[in-house]
């Protein structure tokens, strides 16, 4: 199978899918002549022209409405979102209007809307241009969010989202997107709300979203040298969220951390903890753990900012703690 790029991918999915239906374009700042500062979307101008991949002004706010509006009325627009940081300029369009138009139309309108960004830090790109903030629009009843962890995830949920009647609003991690992953160049698409296990294992699950699923894989790796087999669990989308499969896999193993990189607290990993000990209390013998990145501003410095996310070495040592029975003991 080739192999291809995170990038790639997304620009594949979006192309293929804008070939399928007429009524979908994409906006956003840089999106046409330049592709986006990524790339990503490349190409996609010569072959749909200006009038379905259009570049805005530099208004979030505006452009998000007037998307929020096109898909109440008959198209399916896709909005690209230069930074993950600039979601708090469309709050009000995304989670006001998007999020709640169905259900305060008696399911008379929907909003087949789907919003593209990025999370990730370890970029060099400060505080402002750095933040994961999936945690934000999970929490509002209405929306849906993907977090891809390779290029053919990145595909596939993308092309799932297009094609939802719901807004989607899909993350994806800036430092993966030159990441290359087999993808069929036949067509597929993944089904929201089934998470994908990467890697069989009975003595403790890693729960990783996005970025953070490599962070895992590495980390069973590590484990694997030691004698201890991590079972490796991608949700692939928070809302929905699988919880029979992350529930099954902690009642198999009877302990799991969970790594997400968004700041730790009021966050993704504290939500899927929760659920966790919730629901299979009594299948642990340890206590569920969590690790996200430090709640700070991200750094500048490359030696702080490196610090601030989950590292598989941290993986590592949480999970030799929880093993040991060590965290019943204060350790």
């Amino acid at each position: 199978m080739r192999e291809i790029t995170l990038s790639k991918a997304v620009n594949e999915a979006i192309a293929e899918e804008m070939r399928r239906d007429s009524a979908i374009f994409l906006m956003g700042e840089d999106v046409a002549e330049a592709g986006t500062p990524f790339k990503v979307l490349s190409g996609l101008v010569e072959e749909f022209g200006p009038n379905r991949i259009l570049d805005t002004p530099i208004s979030e706010p505006g452009f998000m409405g007037m998307a929020v509006g096109a898909a109440m009325t008959g198209s399916r627009p896709i909005v690209d979102l230069m930074f993950g940081d600039f979601i708090f300029l469309v709050m009000d369009q995304l989670c006001n209007q998007a999020a709640k138009t169905h259900y305060m139309s008696g399911g008379k309108l929907s909003v087949p809307l789907v919003l593209r960004t990025n999370l990730g830090a370890t970029r060099r790109s400060a505080a402002q241009h750095s933040q994961s903030l999936h945690a934000l629009v999970a929490h509002i009843p209405g929306l849906k969010v993907a977090m891809p962890s390779s290029a053919y995830e990145a595909k596939g949920l993308m092309k799932t989202a297009i094609r939802d009647e719901n807004p989607v609003v899909i993350f994806e991690d800036k430092l993966m997107y030159n990441d290359k992953a087999p993808v069929p160049e036949e067509e597929y698409l993944i089904p929201f709300g089934e998470a994908n296990i990467l890697r069989e294992g009975r003595d403790i699950t890693l729960i990783g979203t996005s970025s953070m699923v490599q962070v895992c894989e590495k980390a069973a790796e590590i484990l694997a040298e030691q004698g201890i087999e991590a079972e490796v669990i991608d949700p692939r989308t928070i809302v929905p969220l699988d919880e029979e499969a992350l529930i099954n896999s902690v009642k198999k193993t009877s302990r799991a951390i969970v790594v997400d990189e968004g700041h730790q607290s009021f966050g993704i990993t504290g939500e899927i903890a929760s659920r966790l000990n919730e629901k299979a209390f009594y299948h642990l013998d340890a206590p569920v753990q969590r690790l996200g990145a430090m709640d700070v501003p991200v750094p500048f410095s490359p030696a702080l900012e490196d610090i601030t996310v989950p590292t598989p070495e941290r993986v590592v040592e949480q999970a030799l703690k929880a093993v040991k029975g060590e965290l019943f003991h204060g350790a």
